[in-house]
């Protein structure tokens, strides 16, 4: 399970962050100020670190210090809007610079392209009585083999990547298929009803009227 360090000093986005993020999979842990993210990470080891910059005791700047001979990649997330502040959070040895206020949906696409970038995402994915072999591309439904197609099982393990969240249409379609979405396009509206089938997945892969679709479920 990926581990995530979430650095944050204002709790009511902290929460935010972390139950949006378990909700998702990934296994977090959440600290209030810098320097109890230093005295933790001398024992425990994290896959990534959210941090914000203005923290109480070590602020992020100098937290980003002690991270960097780590070699764990750092998402910064902060208020400090400015150009200036944004090129010395990514030249201190950050990934990504987010600024606050920001959507939930887009911190977990920069989490996802961070992860991927240090070949930290998961091999093995599980939803329900189906498991997913990201490496060998083999999906089992109750331990039987599910034929899909290459776009099919990208699109499964988008939905399931960002279990619980609504991904809307040309997100999806530019994700998988790599182009500019059409709104008269009804790709993704059929490969989402051939999975719906395939995997027996019409009561959990909802449709957001006029958004998107939602992958739901524990």
């Amino acid at each position: 399970m990926i581990k995530i360090l979430v650095v944050e000093d204002e709790k009511a986005i902290s929460d935010l962050i972390v139950f949006n993020l378990k909700r998702c999979g990934y296994k977090c842990t959440a600290l209030f100020d810098g320097e109890a993210a230093a005295d933790l990470l001398e024992d425990a080891n994290f896959d990534l670190i959210l941090l914000d910059i203005m923290l109480p005791k070590i602020n992020g700047y100098e937290l980003m210090e002690y991270i960097r001979p780590m070699g764990i990649p750092v998402i910064f997330i902060t208020a400090k809007a400015s150009l200036d502040d944004r090129i010395k959070g990514l030249t201190s040895g950050a990934e990504d610079y987010l600024v606050k206020p920001f959507e939930i949906a887009e911190l977990l696409a920069r989490i996802q392209i961070v992860l991927r970038r240090y070949n930290k995402t998961e091999t093995h994915l599980a939803f329900k009585d189906i498991e997913v072999d990201v490496d060998s591309r083999i999906i089992t439904k109750s331990g039987n083999e599910v034929k899909l197609t290459p776009k099919e099982f990208d699109l499964f393990v988008l939905l399931l990547r960002n279990l619980n969240m609504t991904l809307f249409k040309d997100r999806i379609f530019e994700t998988i298929w790599e182009g500019q979405w059409q709104p008269e396009s009804r790709t993704v509206d059929l490969h989402i009803q051939r999975l719906r089938k395939k995997l027996e997945l019409k009561d959990c892969l909802k449709t957001i009227y006029n958004t998107g679709y939602r992958l739901t479920g524990n």
